[in-house]
């Protein structure tokens, strides 16, 4: 028995996000299948970031075990044979069979892509939330600087969330503008459910002028879902990278 490690990237447009759910499509049930049919025997996947509904990702992380005797770095090779064209598999490669994606020193990067301008574009509509009502990038980046840091985050994350603590830690949040794309970026330690595109949606608020940046730390010690702003749209979101600051462990034979 060996574990292999999977660098995944998926258009989630047509999926109900990672986890596998019954009756729908995931791209965690996809995987399973797929993997399943390549190997012949029963195979399930365990993921790093359980992405929502509609949310992409360039590099979402996941393992599996399996028998059989095909190279990790193969592996890449004959299940993007099998996989729908909106599943690719960046890289494989065998790793300790004790690895776990979620349980190791990691970080991970999403991206919130706004559209704005003064009518959508089409080629954006599924990677992008468009919104025409004109943002002020400077208010928004001052908003953010506020929410860098470790925090406890209950205002920016949804009520069903199920966590131990919602105190999580931001390295790094950013608000660029290119053209008529505004780009949110941010990196930390983890995030709660729905914590990023609430994030979005706060900022937005903020680059709309309903909210002023200096409101941010009564929001955050409010503790209260209410004071933050709207979940923004999924289609924005795309998780772009997801790293291990320790590295992942090479395998001793």
């Amino acid at each position: 028995m060996k574990r292999v490690m999977l660098t995944v990237a998926y258009d989630g447009t047509n999926y109900h996000g990672w986890q596998l759910q019954p009756n729908v499509v995931t791209v965690e049930s996809v995987l399973n299948e797929a993997l399943t049919d390549l190997f012949k025997e029963e195979i399930k996947v365990i993921g790093a970031s359980r992405t929502d509904t509609g949310v992409h990702a360039l590099g979402n992380i996941a393992v599996f075990d399996t028998n059989a005797r095909m190279p990790g770095e193969k592996v890449s090779y004959a299940l993007n044979q099998r996989l729908p064209q909106d599943i690719r598999i960046q890289a494989s490669r065998e790793v300790p069979p004790d690895f776990h994606p979620r349980k190791q020193n990691s970080q991970k990067t999403y991206e919130y892509k706004i559209l704005n301008c003064e009518f959508p574009q089409p080629v954006m509509r599924l990677y992008s939330h468009f919104t025409y009502v004109p943002l002020d990038v400077e208010r928004m980046q001052r908003a953010a600087k506020y929410l860098v840091g470790e925090h406890d985050f209950k205002s920016f994350c949804s009520v069903n969330t199920v966590a131990e603590t919602t105190v999580r830690e931001i390295y790094e949040l950013t608000v660029e503008k290119q053209d008529n794309l505004i780009i949110i970026r941010v990196t930390g330690s983890g995030f709660l459910y729905n914590m990023v595109r609430i994030i979005a949606g706060t900022l937005m608020e903020v680059g709309r002028g309903n909210m002023e940046p200096e409101d941010i730390p009564d929001i955050l010690g409010a503790l209260d879902r209410t004071k933050a702003g709207p979940t923004a749209p999924a289609c924005g979101l795309t998780l772009v990278r997801y790293k291990y600051v320790d590295g992942i462990p090479e395998i001793t034979k």
